[in-house]
């Protein structure tokens, strides 16, 4: 008997994640019945034509299976499957499909996924809880399982510079209990509806008090004078970016005490990162009516411990 007809096939495909009420969920593409008989789930995503670029024909294939615009990340995995003895529109052949595999994302605010293309090789797009894929509870092919076992989440470290700026108290220049400057995270935000610090991420290049003073202006609509540093902060958690990608996230704050000129905040940025700022009485911080990230919490015991040592000096 003869070798049988060689077919060697190029497909780029994402692993697309999302976080929903607590949970990662996976989008997925039920492949058609003429594919698999069975129900069998696969990642969006398919060929790559003669002269394509892969990652530009993962987001045409992604559209046309899910209806979602997705962005696709710089590097894949490469994964090979050789299938001496596959069906191919009616007959066997010696199939050799290589994969890449991207990770990819798509906006939070994406609509329903459907499928766009017709008489396609997939019939129905969904987002299906990770757990469920682990578990095999959700039948999958074996390059979703390939690349779920490989797969990181996106890591960024970000530095920012955050002002402690407060009014009242024992600041002989302004009546009343003493207040803290604090801005509001918008839904475009990791912890939207939330308080913090004003201030924001360094340039490449910029001095994180310059940095500072530009970013207080933005989102306070007040010039600001940057002294010490009061101290470093850091986070490390794991949450959906603004973009909707999912990441391994570290940032490392610097705060510096400083100085905003009078008049009344607002925000000048347009859709940015804060929809909100305002003078919050301290006390209503420690009492717990106001929900501020730790950061703020931290900054306040932070310039407290300096103040008691600097006394003690």
């Amino acid at each position: 008997m003869g070798s049988l007809p060689r077919r060697q096939r190029v497909a780029a495909y994402a692993v697309i994640l999302r976080e929903r009420g607590g949970r990662v969920e996976i989008l997925l593409s039920r492949l058609a019945p003429r594919v698999s008989r069975s129900e069998l789930w696969t990642l969006p995503g398919g060929g790559v034509d003669h002269g394509e670029d892969p990652r530009d024909a993962l987001i045409r294939e992604v559209h046309e299976e899910t209806g979602l615009a997705a962005t696709v990340g710089d590097r894949a995995r490469v994964y090979s499957a050789h299938m001496p003895r596959s069906p191919r529109d009616g007959q066997l052949v010696d199939a050799h499909a290589i994969r890449l595999v991207y990770e990819g994302w798509v906006a939070p605010d994406s609509p329903r996924p459907r499928v766009l293309e017709v008489d396609g090789s997939t019939v129905e797009a969904a987002w299906r809880p990770l757990d469920d894929v682990l578990s095999g509870a959700v039948p999958v092919a074996s390059v979703v399982t390939e690349a779920l076992v490989d797969h990181r989440p996106f890591r960024l470290q970000r530095v920012a510079a955050y002002a402690l700026v407060t009014r009242g108290g024992a600041d002989a220049g302004h009546d009343g209990p003493e207040e803290l400057l604090l801005t509001r995270l918008s839904p475009r935000a990791a912890h939207p509806g939330r308080w913090t610090l004003p201030g924001g991420g360094v340039d490449h290049g910029e001095h994180p008090a310059i940095a500072l003073a530009r970013e207080v202006e933005e989102e306070c609509g007040l010039p600001c004078r940057v002294g010490e540093l009061v101290g470093v902060h850091d986070t490390h958690f794991s949450g959906t970016a603004p973009s909707g990608r999912i990441e391994d996230y570290h940032g490392v704050h610097l705060v510096y005490a400083a100085a905003v000129a009078d008049g009344h905040p607002r925000v000048l940025e347009q859709d940015g990162t804060t929809d909100a700022v305002a003078w919050v009485p301290v006390g209503d911080i420690d009492a717990g009516a106001v929900d501020v990230l730790d950061l703020v919490r931290w900054a306040r015991a932070r310039s407290a411990t300096a103040r008691t040592e600097g006394d003690r000096a």
